[in-house]
């Protein structure tokens, strides 16, 4: 009953949705592109009995990265199908796998779309990374047959309480799914908690400790400090959001008393939010540079990175790194790909989404917690400190070592579901 009251309200806004599609088009046109595809009508027929991953964005697409890289190792016959629900992700689709996937854009959760969709790929399991939970794809899932996995599940107390509240659409979901591989045995049991079956969980870590750097990575990184300046200080925010880089650039001019050549590289997340992030930093008088407008000189104080897919070689060329969406309320990013590239890493307060892994990280002096109100204090402590910065990389990459595996054991109950 309380599906098909949802069904009812997700029709009615139907309409809301695709004119939120159009107005967000205006700063990002791939969202007004392939508009058919979120109402199930495919580009064309993909091969059937394959391995479908559901990634939503651009983090989710980097995580099962790995994960589909070795399937396709390990299995080269089976066909894969990809599908995201923004554009950035459906960018970094095509960047790592190319043609070797078959990309598309998540349907709406109705069920009337989910029908012939499923009848025309012919999955022989989903796998949905971290909690994309949809009622309806769900119910068509367990009407088909194909089993769900859920890969890198994670479930942070205030989801929890998000979900709990919806119980009456959260358990049924949880119970149709064929296995929850979660990054850890806390969210595990939030999971159960839920609704979850004990004997469909299974505690396997983060995928994304199993991070795959380029060969290269290294050499690239010092390519790019030749041409910044190979003795000045490199500050990266990493995935900013609205409100951070705001903050970065305000207490620029006190990091310059310590070190007047320092360079700020700001790399926002999302490519609409490229021109605001150059305007912000103009506007503060300070020299900025865009990367794709050319190489950063030594005069440069504000690199902004409009580009994408070249996080790992920027932040190889930082000195630290502070991880956003954690200085506003947004939950955080990942901070593995700077651990496993050896950097100082720091974060702030807002870091929900990855509660997990920055306690790890912090529990081996691998990762520090900044909070806005003295973020020149702490930012300075470690840019005059390279001894300190120092050990805090090589303790990140020890943590990152240490947890990999979590993708062989994916491959490994993929293969079961599929009976490979």
């Amino acid at each position: 009953m309380a599906r098909f009251f949802y069904t009812l309200l997700y029709t009615g806004l139907l309409p809301v949705f695709v004119a939120r599609l159009w107005w967000r088009g205006r700063l990002n046109p791939g969202y007004r592109q392939r508009i058919a595809e979120r109402f199930g009508r495919l580009p064309h027929r993909p091969a059937a009995n394959g391995l479908w991953v559901h990634a939503v964005s651009v983090g989710e697409t980097l995580a099962a990265a790995p994960y589909i890289k070795a399937m396709q190792q390990q299995y080269p016959d089976l066909p894969i199908i990809v599908t995201t629900t923004t554009p950035t992700g459906s960018e970094q689709v095509k960047r790592l796998f190319g043609e070797r996937v078959f990309h598309m854009f998540l349907p709406y959760d109705l069920p009337v779309f989910w029908k012939p969709f499923l009848r025309r790929i012919q999955p022989g399991l989903l796998v949905v990374m971290e909690t994309e939970l949809w009622p309806n794809l769900m119910a068509a899932c367990e009407q088909h047959q194909l089993p769900v996995m859920l890969a890198n599940a994670r479930m942070s107390e205030k989801s929890a309480r998000g979900y709990a509240k919806f119980s009456a659409l959260t358990t049924p979901m949880l119970q149709r799914l064929t296995l929850v591989a979660a990054q850890n045995a806390t969210d595990g049991q939030r999971f159960i908690e839920l609704g979850l079956p004990e004997n469909k969980l299974e505690v396997t870590g983060s995928v994304k400790f199993d991070v795959d750097l380029p060969i290269d990575i290294e050499r690239a990184g010092e390519a790019l400090r030749a041409q910044w300046g190979e003795s000045r200080k490199v500050l990266a925010l990493a995935s900013s959001h609205a409100g951070e880089d705001e903050q970065l650039l305000a207490i620029y001019s006190h990091l310059r008393e310590s070190h007047d050549d320092l360079l700020l590289l700001l790399i926002p997340r999302h490519p609409e939010r490229f021109d605001a992030v150059t305007q912000v930093a103009k506007q503060a008088g300070l020299n900025v540079q865009r990367r794709s407008q050319g190489d950063a000189n030594p005069d440069c104080q504000v690199y902004v990175a409009d580009s994408m897919g070249e996080m790992l070689q920027l932040l190889s060329a930082a000195d630290l790194v502070l991880m956003g969406g954690s200085l506003i309320p947004h939950g955080g990013h990942n901070p593995i790909e700077p651990a496993a590239l050896g950097k100082a890493t720091l974060t702030g307060p807002h870091y929900t989404n990855f509660a997990a892994v920055v306690d790890a990280l912090v529990a081996e002096q691998a990762l520090a917690v900044v909070e806005p109100e003295q973020l020149a204090q702490d930012v300075l402590q470690y840019l005059n400190d390279s001894a300190l910065c120092q050990q805090m990389g090589e303790a990140g990459l020890a943590v990152v070592n240490k947890n990999r595996g979590a993708v062989q054991r994916l491959v490994e109950l993929s293969a079961q579901a599929l009976k490979r």
